[in-house]
């Protein structure tokens, strides 16, 4: 009788790992930013291009505290900015997805894409798709139903929860193997001359991948008032360390396509 009821206990235990595990796990479908009003799930799977997102749970627009006058309203503004959040591609696009974007969207490039090059870095459909402009990039994410990540949207979720880091996972230089794809190879990362398949290596405390690395990625917001430049980040994988600091960034002219240019989007509130 012993024997019976410590099999059925294991049994039920068993079940109740796999069904927490398997709602540990869940990606709840969004069909687009409407459908995400009450959402509160971290993950989510975003239905017009089959991409992961996450939660980006925290505000975005540091709040000072030099000045220690008013706490009351300074209290009230924090609280504010906080509960204010966006979802981002857990992965950068890949070539799949923009491949489908092509296809369905009828979207022309100003210029053709040359795939024997792109397949020169980026060799199968997950990896992430590169030589992309600015312009090829937003108008994927307006098919998407999604935009492109705000210059300070992409640092704020670059950091993962971390404050004054150097890099996504912290100051350590000696550990961006782990989390980067850059010049070279070692630990995990495996990858010389050219891109790795999106989410080989470890993700930041968000829960987001190759924010270092791998390909650098458009932002939507233009450097200057002029709006000749857009904002460029996270390093690639043919530079060396210091590219893949969180501070790092370029502004090329918003046609500018390279091996080592992708994107990624996000969907929900725009940061003020």
């Amino acid at each position: 009788m012993i024997k019976r009821l410590v099999i059925v206990t294991m049994v039920l235990t068993i079940v109740s790992v796999n069904l927490a595990l398997t709602e540990e796990t869940k990606w709840i479908v969004v069909r687009n930013v409407k459908k995400l009003k009450g959402i509160k799930a971290k993950k989510i799977t975003w239905q017009k291009d089959d991409a992961k997102m996450v939660r980006i749970p925290k505000k975005f627009k540091r709040t000072t505290h030099n000045e220690l006058s008013n706490l009351v309203s300074q209290k009230k503004e924090t609280m504010t900015k906080e509960s204010v959040f966006f979802y981002m591609d857990a992965y950068e696009v890949t070539i799949g997805q923009f491949k489908k974007f092509l296809q369905s969207s009828g979207y022309k490039p100003m210029k053709s894409i040359n795939w024997d090059e792109v397949y020169m870095y980026s060799p199968t459909d997950k990896h992430p798709i590169i030589y992309v402009s600015w312009h090829d990039a937003n108008a994927y994410a307006k098919w998407a139903g999604k935009r492109l990540p705000t210059d300070k949207e992409w640092e704020f979720a670059t950091r993962g929860g971390l404050i004054d880091k150097e890099f996504p996972w912290g100051d350590d230089e000696n550990l961006a193997r782990e989390y980067a794809n850059y010049e070279g190879t070692g630990g995990k990362d495996k990858w010389d001359n050219s891109t790795a398949p999106v989410g080989s290596l470890k993700p930041n405390g968000y829960g987001l991948f190759d924010m270092s690395g791998n390909v650098s990625e458009w932002c939507q917001n233009q450097s200057d008032k002029n709006h000749s430049t857009y904002a460029l980040r996270g390093g690639s994988w043919c530079n060396f360390t210091d590219p893949l600091r969180v501070m790092y960034q370029l502004y090329p002219d918003p046609h500018h396509r390279s091996y080592i240019i992708g994107f990624r989007c996000v969907a929900g509130l725009k940061s003020p």
